[in-house]
């Protein structure tokens, strides 16, 4: 019966077909056991694979055993590998299980490929994907955290999360199948297994369906996160004014401001408390910015703009050659390169950034302006301020780089040299 509803459920979902090659994830524990029973019976070519983390001394070694014979008393290749799991958790700065998973799954698929599966199934039932819908709430999270676990996942697949722990062990019960139990799965040490040691029994105390209910519920979730994410593509599609900026008065006519803004910023680290903060700050002056571990947001004027933070170094050189002016000698209209009358410099040229105080005499004008108030009416944004560079002549500035020369210095009918500058960049 159990096999039969699990058959349905891979066809149903579309999990695989008949000719694919399957990798089994064997731990030795019941769920795993089952599934692999559950697999052969039903036909699959499957290989099975087992990790040794060597987190449990003796016990470790027993499971790994136990694969070992059952995959000899039932005719299926495996393949066994051994993690020194503490040292990399260690090394990487990752919990134990956070390492014992990237791990797993890495050479899971290096496995997949030396034997021309298809896909890798693992064992997680009804009530685990209960667990991690329960987990995630508990942690708070998005819609997308409460779809519980995903039946396909990439080359993961997962037939058995219709079925719930109690029909796992029935199912083993009338095969008379041994598996071994993980002694930590019955200690309420880690978040998972409060949950399932403590938490799910109490709800079931007041509904003993409670893990149908959830899963059901999960299953209708996992629909509506598909509508809003369509929804939230095309809100981002209408709000975005470059891949890393938006519009704040077009985000603001959105349904839903909030909800729009950590779809987009929550994927690059931001939390919800800080995306709190920048939904705030729309109604705020400008200026104000928010950082994640690899990124910053400005809040500037009608924008938000992203910018990574760049771990790369960009090196500047200041580039010029002075030479005599041809008759018919024209000032090419270039804004990256200027071209200034050589003898009415009066100091060495050097490069540098912008600094408050700063002023200059604007190509064309006749009156000093500080640079301050010459890029706030160019609408520059304050990253793109922070990079404005200017080239100077002793105390003069003589050109704001890729914006604008010094009328002072401007080529005019009596110039006799011209001095070509541009800046030009590299990152290191």
């Amino acid at each position: 019966m159990l096999e039969r509803r699990i058959e349905r459920y891979i066809h149903d979902k579309e999990l695989f077909g008949h000719s694919d090659k399957l990798v089994v994830a064997l731990s030795g524990g019941a769920d795993s056991v089952a599934l692999l029973r559950i697999l052969l019976s039903l036909g699959y070519d499957c290989v099975a694979a087992h990790c040794n983390f060597h987190l449990r001394a003796e016990e470790s070694d027993r499971d790994e055993a136990f694969v070992r014979n059952l995959c000899g008393s039932v005719s299926v290749p495996l393949e066994v590998v051994h993690f020194q799991t503490a040292g990399y958790a260690k090394e990487k700065g990752l919990s134990i299980e956070m390492a014992a998973r990237e791990l797993r799954y890495e050479w899971f698929d290096a496995i997949r490929r030396k034997n021309g599966a298809s896909y890798i199934a693992v064992a997680h039932h009804k009530d685990d994907s209960v667990e991690t819908f329960l987990l995630n709430l508990s942690r708070g999270t998005g819609i997308n955290g409460l779809k519980g676990i995903m039946p396909k996942n990439g080359l993961i697949v997962r037939p058995m999360l219709e079925v719930g722990r109690d029909d796992i062990l029935e199912y083993l019960g009338g095969l008379g199948q041994d598996y071994v139990t993980d002694s930590t799965n019955l200690e309420d040490v880690y978040t998972r297994n409060k949950i399932r040691l403590d938490i799910i029994p109490l709800f079931k105390q007041i509904n003993p369906s409670f893990c149908d209910s959830v899963s059901e519920t999960a299953s209708r979730l996992a629909g509506v996160a598909s509508i809003y994410r369509q929804a939230v593509a095309e809100s981002l599609q209408r709000i975005k004014i470059s891949p890393n900026s938006v519009s704040i008065g077009k985000l603001l006519l959105e349904v839903s401001p909030q909800a729009v803004l950590f779809e987009w910023l929550s994927p690059l680290g931001f939390n919800s408390a800080q995306i709190d903060d920048v939904l705030r700050s729309l109604k705020s002056t400008s200026g104000k910015m928010f950082y994640s571990k690899d990124w910053t947001l400005l809040r500037d004027r009608d924008t938000l703009l992203l910018r990574t933070k760049d771990k790369e170094t960009e090196s500047f050189v200041l580039n010029y050659k002075t030479y005599r002016v041809e008759p018919g000698f024209e000032v090419p209209k270039r804004s990256d390169v200027a071209y200034l009358d050589a003898d009415k410099l009066c100091g060495e040229l050097k490069l540098r950034k912008w600094q408050s105080g700063d002023k200059f005499v604007p190509f064309g004008m006749k009156c000093f302006k500080k640079i301050r108030d010459y890029l706030r009416d160019r609408k520059l944004s304050l990253f793109e301020k922070e990079n404005v560079m200017v080239v100077t002549s002793g105390d003069n500035i003589v050109w704001i780089v890729n914006e604008r020369t010094d009328n002072r210095f401007r080529v005019d009918g009596k110039t006799e040299n011209v001095v070509e500058i541009e800046v030009l960049s590299s990152k290191t």
